[in-house]
């Protein structure tokens, strides 16, 4: 890592399967497991822009590693300039679109703030979904990228035209355009969710090792059959609102528990298992779908889970799987005395 965040410059080498991240609060833990997001999917998970990336008071940061794949090996390059352009490169061969890369190193994150998933905005789920899928079917990335590319001309479109002066000729294009796009979109969030749905309820029950049975459900703003028809309809909304209100910019996934939201029915505890079951079903997929298991980065979890639960959680990422294993915590004894038990080899990296 070089001028990346708190890293003037740094090296890191990871021997085992399995590597444990200690040290208190700001010495940077969090960022190692960004650094290696970043090189994975080529921006950070924190929705941070890649200025708020570099080292304060310098221009531009670089990431490097080395990976080993199905026997493969080979080297990813992550650089910001000092002008702000982001290079990516294989063993020093530029790679563009940087969606290309998308897939090759597939990675999940499970980080403190992940509870928006639960308790927050559609926005975040389908986040979540986009973010699994592009991993796994490329087409679905270029079509979601053709998409919110059409979607932003429509609505940039909207905003700066008076009503009296629309050409609807123009927006019959866009709506055709997306529902056409938005179609695809659907067939392959229907297919997704009915392995993934599933996946959740069991790891639920895993995780929480309790009787309860929340609903979920795909919920998709419009459909396939419809698409067009209801971008017609909510017109006139559109028009008054200023941007598109179909489409599926719009699709959730419900969380429900005893008829009502689960965020509003649902414990602490309850909660906590809902994201990591997320989170494991996500790993699950993609390890179903890759062939192997994806990178994991685990971020102060410890602090999301009672003994039992973590010990299940951890029994399961790291004994039942092959996949390789970062977790972070502010206790150096806790981890140990974890891995110790579970019986798996580590490493302790202390910052």
């Amino acid at each position: 890592l070089l001028q990346f965040r708190n890293y003037p410059s740094a090296n890191f080498s990871f021997p085992e399967r399995v590597t444990a991240i200690c040290g208190d609060n700001g010495r940077g833990k969090t960022n190692l497991l960004d650094a290696v997001y970043y090189l994975c999917f080529t921006k950070s998970y924190f929705n941070k822009p890649d200025q708020q990336s570099v080292e304060t008071g310098r221009m531009g940061f670089r990431l490097d590693a080395g990976f080993h794949k199905q026997h493969q090996q080979f080297d990813v390059a992550l650089l910001l300039r000092e002008n702000n352009k982001k290079e990516l490169k294989i063993d020093g061969e530029p790679i563009s679109p940087f969606s290309a890369h998308i897939g090759r190193l597939p990675v999940v994150f499970v980080a403190p703030d992940d509870v928006v998933l639960i308790s927050g905005a559609s926005e975040e789920r389908r986040k979540l979904i986009d973010t699994i899928l592009s991993q796994t079917n490329a087409s679905y990335l270029t079509t979601l990228i053709q998409y919110g590319k059409i979607l932003q001309e429509r609505n940039k479109y909207l905003k700066s035209q008076e009503i009296d002066g629309i050409d609807f000729t123009l927006l019959d294009a866009f709506d055709h355009q997306l529902a056409t796009l938005g179609s695809h979109i659907i067939e392959w969030r229907k297919a997704f969710f009915e392995s993934f749905i599933p996946s959740v309820n069991q790891l639920f029950q895993f995780i929480s090792d309790g009787n309860e049975n929340p609903e979920l459900a795909y919920m998709p703003s419009t459909t396939i059959e419809r698409y067009q028809h209801d971008l017609l309809l909510s017109r006139q909304k559109d028009l008054i609102l200023q941007r598109t209100n179909i489409g599926i910019h719009k699709d959730d996934l419900g969380l429900i528990m005893n008829g009502l939201p689960f965020k509003q029915m649902a414990s602490q505890g309850q909660r906590k298992s809902m994201l990591f079951a997320l989170k494991l079903a996500e790993f699950d997929f993609l390890k179903n779908n890759v062939g192997f298991e994806p990178i994991l980065l685990l971020d102060d979890v410890f602090e999301k889970l009672d003994n039992t639960r973590m010990y299940n959680l951890l029994d399961w990422v790291c004994k039942k799987n092959e996949g390789q294993v970062f977790i972070t915590d502010t206790h150096k004894e806790r981890l140990v005395n974890t891995f110790t038990s579970l019986a798996v080899k580590y490493q302790v990296i202390e910052l």
